[in-house]
């Protein structure tokens, strides 16, 4: 049986999560070059907003992406639209409107990508929803945005065509359409409170709810290849959750929560490892398969329990909330590395 399965769902979807990076940095750069060069006071302070907004939002993009923990490359034509705009942003042939109507045209297919996203989770599975439910929330203030935007568009049009100011009504009209935003998106998307800065313990335990769910959804199938799909997405989230806290969250803790506490986390890293081996090579299909996965959930379990009981409890005690907001960034900086590396080297394996 193979380590992972390359499971063209998963993928299609970690390449759509890797277009909305690329274009989350582009939106951040072309609001930046807004607030600097728009003379109205009150259009600059909407771009300031939304410039505030992007930011958070593009951490908490970081924070889906490497929960999802499928690393991809942006597909290559965004790349070519997001150079382009790029070009656009800085030539002195465009003015003003025109560029604002080339970020609202972004705003757009960002917004059309996360609910693209969205409805693809519910199709490939609940471990899926779980990873990128934080999307929400950006999907919830890009459309905030557009209407914004289409209120900025309507007051320069207006100026660069008659020289003079257009309705006022134009700001009451953009408020009243966001009001209404959270009920023409519907159940698709709804305003969370997921925040940017998460700390150690929020961290964990989005990987803990994620482990659960696959465990869950494989349990519950019948059908060997999800099965096997859901075996593959186990043993990388185990074995990268599993090394990051080795190498970021335990030398940190050690100190508070005590050697034999500690030791004894490594040490379920391991059994975990040995288990991950062993069951890869056992047929999906037979019966032995699922008798060793409930044998790694409830070890995996006792793990779970054990760090949010306790662990989480001496975190609380000992650090104070920068110092696990910071400790939280590392990890997510960890995992996201030793994804890259599993990815690169699934490649170069692919290619032998």
């Amino acid at each position: 049986m193979v380590v992972t399965l390359d499971d063209t769902k998963r993928n299609a979807i970690a390449v759509k999560l890797a277009d909305m990076k690329l274009l989350q940095e582009l939106l951040i750069n072309n609001e930046e070059q807004f607030a600097r060069d728009c003379t109205d006071d009150e259009i600059r302070d909407n771009f300031r907003k939304m410039l505030e907004d992007d930011r958070k939002n593009q951490g908490i993009l970081d924070t889906v992406v490497i929960q999802y923990g499928i690393q991809k490359k942006p597909d290559q034509t965004v790349q070519k639209v997001a150079e382009t705009v790029r070009q656009f942003m800085q030539s002195d042939d465009l003015s003003f409107w025109e560029k604002v109507f080339q970020h609202e045209l972004l705003k757009h297919q960002q917004v059309m990508n996360g609910l693209t996203i969205h409805k693809a989770a519910q199709r490939v599975g609940a471990d899926v929803i779980t990873a990128i439910g934080p999307l929400n929330t950006i999907n919830f203030e890009n459309r905030a945005h557009q209407e914004q935007l289409k209120g900025i568009l309507e007051i320069l049009g207006v100026r660069e065509l008659t020289g003079q100011d257009a309705d006022q009504g134009i700001w009451s009209r953009v408020q009243d359409a966001i009001s209404a935003i959270s009920g023409v998106v519907g159940s698709a998307v709804t305003q969370t409170s997921d925040k940017q800065d998460m700390n150690i313990q929020d961290i964990i335990r989005m990987d803990h709810t994620k482990v659960n769910t696959l465990f869950t959804e494989l349990l519950q199938s019948n059908d060997a290849q999800k099965i096997q799909e859901y075996f593959g997405q186990i043993y990388k989230d185990l074995r990268v959750h599993a090394a990051a806290e080795e190498e970021v969250v335990y030398p940190s803790v050690r100190s508070f929560y005590g050697d034999a506490n500690t030791q004894e986390l490594y040490d379920e890293h391991a059994n975990w490892r040995n288990i991950l081996d062993q069951i890869q090579n056992i047929n999906p299909s037979s019966s032995e398969f699922k008798e060793r996965i409930r044998v790694l959930m409830n070890d995996v379990m006792d793990h779970v329990r054990q760090e949010e009981n306790t662990m989480f409890a001496a975190i609380r005690n000992n650090m104070n909330t920068q110092q696990s907001e910071e400790l939280a960034t590392n990890f997510k900086a960890v995992k996201s590395r030793i994804q890259q590396e599993m990815e690169s080297s699934r490649t170069e394996r692919q290619r032998a």
